[in-house]
């Protein structure tokens, strides 16, 4: 169950707030959880992998994760290797890299034909510590972050992010690692102890727990909350709204 209003911490008085992106700020969790499906149906059809990939295969293999371990950590799942490959590689390819990119099309797709809207809650919430002068940062493991950003108008909230560019650039291991995090915290000039991550996913809040965040704020879009503080979620919400003064 969420946390009740009572035992959530004030935000504003974080040292700095960094956010995960997609299902935290932005509604696109849904739109990649369609892509992927979308690749995984066709591939599990074409090589007659079974069992079926289900919603349950997002959240535990590929949720948080950067594209192409996402790919590899579905796969390994179902027993199945295939040549990991290069960023360069066709999205018709048959590797690891080659089906990360082949989602990708299917995303960007989606993003350009529909566009995105930041989740109200969360762009209150975005207004509100911004009127605070608290320092805010996006960790995100999507290289689209950028682009998700300015579709969604919430650029110009955060000076510092650390996306999937600036991981695969810097050889940042994946969440549940702490790198990103870590990396988040030094760039924007705060100790994680004195700060506040706020993720949706487990990998997500393993990783910033990790990184030694003094608050780990766990976001219920269908991870489920004894699944998020099992990974390290300090408190649970369904919606960002809930810290709105």
């Amino acid at each position: 169950m969420p946390d009740t209003p009572a035992a959530l911490p004030d935000l504003r008085r974080a040292a700095a707030v960094l956010f995960d992106l997609d299902g935290v700020l932005t509604p696109t969790a849904e739109v990649h959880m369609r892509a992927w499906k979308s690749v995984f149906d066709d591939l599990f059809t074409l090589w007659d992998i079974t069992p079926a990939y289900t919603d349950e295969d997002y959240f535990a293999y590929v949720d948080g994760k950067k594209r192409y371990d996402g790919v590899a950590s579905l796969l390994r799942s179902r027993n199945v290797e295939i040549p990991w490959g290069s960023v360069a590689d066709d999205p018709e390819s048959d590797t690891i890299c080659g089906i990360g990119n082949r989602k990708n099309v299917a995303f960007s797709e989606a993003l350009r034909r529909d566009g995105i809207a930041p989740y109200p809650g969360s762009l209150a919430l975005l207004e509100e510590l911004r009127e605070a002068d608290v320092p805010m940062a996006v960790v995100s493991s999507s290289k689209n972050a950028e682009e998700v950003l300015t579709s969604a108008g919430i650029r110009d909230f955060f000076p510092v992010v650390v996306d999937g560019v600036v991981a695969e650039r810097e050889h940042l291991a994946s969440k549940p690692a702490p790198d990103v995090f870590r990396v988040g915290a030094e760039r924007i000039g705060v100790d994680p102890a004195d700060a506040v991550a706020v993720e949706d996913a487990t990998s997500g809040v393993a990783s910033a727990a990790a990184a030694g965040y003094g608050t780990v704020v766990g976001v219920d879009r269908g991870a489920g909350s004894e699944a998020l503080r099992a990974h390290g979620a300090t408190v649970v919400v369904d919606d960002l709204a809930r810290f709105l003064s």
